[in-house]
């Protein structure tokens, strides 16, 4: 064994901010093609089964992590150059919630239910 800590399950995480409604079928047409190096950076940062939905103008971000540590998966996507190139051309289509906790850009949501 390596001594690296697999989850038995993962940790699930909804997101959400809105999208500028000028930019809603920018947003969508670049998201039919992420780019590869941003969909590699994704899976090396322990993330799955991630899916971005869109309604009135509301995007809601849903994803399993299923690495060991969380904040360092994290800390390595938002240093990764093409991510960041991505979030760059990402960005100014999106509208960030004021209620976001600080360091935030898209604002984690609470959940209240799951059922397998």
């Amino acid at each position: 064994m390596s001594g690296i800590e697999i989850p038995l399950a993962p940790r699930r995480f909804g997101m959400v901010l809105r999208l500028r409604s000028e930019k809603v079928e920018e947003y969508k047409r670049l998201h039919t093609a992420v780019w590869p190096g941003v969909l590699e950076r994704i899976s090396r940062s322990s993330i799955r089964n991630y899916s971005i939905f869109h309604k009135d103008g509301w995007l809601f971000s849903y994803f399993e992590y299923w690495g060991s540590d969380f904040d360092a998966d994290m800390r390595a996507m938002a240093a990764d150059i093409e991510t960041r190139r991505w979030w760059a051309v990402m960005e100014p289509m999106q509208e960030p919630l004021p209620s976001r906790a600080p360091g935030e850009w898209w604002a984690r949501m609470d959940e209240v239910f799951h059922h397998n």
